[in-house]
């Protein structure tokens, strides 16, 4: 379908896409209810409606829902894939570009991308024309597999998908928290008055920039967003993970700090103990992969692998095989974790327990 704004006089604002995943609840991006006092959607049948409310929103990955009253009979409901798609992976995007109603385009999954203290991104091919943002990415077996976004920033466009199970968390929301509901317009109101919006703006071209695994351009708005939000965790979050890509280890320290000072998160103590073991400070380094496996003791493999290195390069092998063994308990097929944990047996000349 396409979804068609308009502003406060009248006239038309926007136009982009989105798919129903119930009767009456459509998914699109936020961006393109931007401004926005009154929206039209379009299905292809011919037939036209108003949106009604906005029901839920994920600034941050640019996801709305808004609901809609249509018939039944013309309404097609689309299911959600919640699994994280292969790369390689055939999927079309099904949307509007130029005004096209309806148009397909393929391609394939070309990257999923795990960004610390946000989720994954998907990476596709297939283009995403002004008019598609917000079009479902749909796999062979007719499943939504992330909603697709077209972000303009500094002149380039980068083509990503958000996945479906953050669509599926959002429409969990939208059904349970009614509180959340606003029209259109209130919408433009209470953003208008919210510093955090303009860093919202500047977070979401950080993350275009990043679904691309391209840090040094990502970071200088994660940087705006901190400098409009002083307050905003996940910015900082995010610059702390750049600078550390980038190999600026004490700036990833100080904004990661900055980020669990406001949010205490397993991903940016993760990226403390990191920046500390490349400083060589491994006393921080392990407090902060301490933290890290603390707050998120399930998903902690990786830290503990990384808290084995650096008990490895502190010179504390006993320490060091403790924390190889956690990793492989939390991550049985975890092959780094066993041939490390092999080698300072040998080097332990602790030869039965290296075989």
């Amino acid at each position: 379908m396409a979804i068609e704004t308009f502003d406060v006089r009248g006239e038309k604002l926007s136009r982009g896409s989105g798919f129903f995943v119930d009767k009456d609840r459509v998914v699109t991006n936020r961006h393109v209810i931007d401004g926005a006092y009154r929206g039209e959607v379009h299905l292809n049948s011919g037939n036209s409606f108003q949106v009604k409310n906005v029901l839920a929103v994920d600034a941050e990955a640019d996801i709305a829902i808004l609901k809609v009253e249509a018939p039944p009979n013309l309404v097609h409901p689309l299911s959600l894939d919640r699994a994280s798609p292969q790369e390689g992976e055939s999927v079309v995007v099904i949307g509007n570009p130029f005004g096209l109603e309806g148009s397909v385009t393929n391609g394939i999954v070309s990257a999923v991308r795990d960004i610390p203290g946000f989720g994954r991104i998907i990476q596709i091919t297939a283009p995403i024309s002004p008019g598609s943002s917000g079009s479902p990415v749909v796999n062979m077996h007719g499943q939504v597999i992330g909603v697709a976004t077209l972000q303009i920033t500094g002149g380039q466009s980068v083509n990503f998908a958000i996945p479906s199970e953050r669509i599926a968390q959002l429409d969990r929301s939208a059904q349970t928290q009614t509180t959340q509901q606003m029209s259109l317009g209130e919408l433009v109101v209470a953003t208008s008055r919210s510093k955090h919006a303009k860093a919202v703006e500047y977070f979401r071209d950080g993350l275009s920039f990043l679904s691309k695994d391209d840090c040094e351009k990502a970071l200088p708005y994660f940087q705006q967003a901190t400098e409009s939000d002083s307050s905003y965790a996940e910015a900082w979050a995010q610059t702390g993970f750049c600078h550390e890509k980038l190999g600026r280890h004490a700036e990833a320290i100080e904004a990661s700090k900055k980020s669990v000072s406001l949010r205490p998160s397993a991903e940016s103590y993760f990226n403390i103990g990191l920046a500390n073991y490349y400083l060589k400070q491994y006393r921080e380094s392990e407090a902060a992969y301490r933290q890290s496996i603390k707050l998120d003791p399930y998903n902690a493999a990786d830290a503990y692998y990384a808290l084995g290195l650096t008990y490895r390069d502190w010179g504390q092998f006993d320490e060091e095989i403790q924390a190889y063994k956690h990793a492989i308990r939390l991550k049985p097929d975890y092959a780094t974790a066993y041939d490390r944990l092999g080698q300072r047996y040998l080097q332990s000349k602790r030869y039965a327990e290296a075989i």
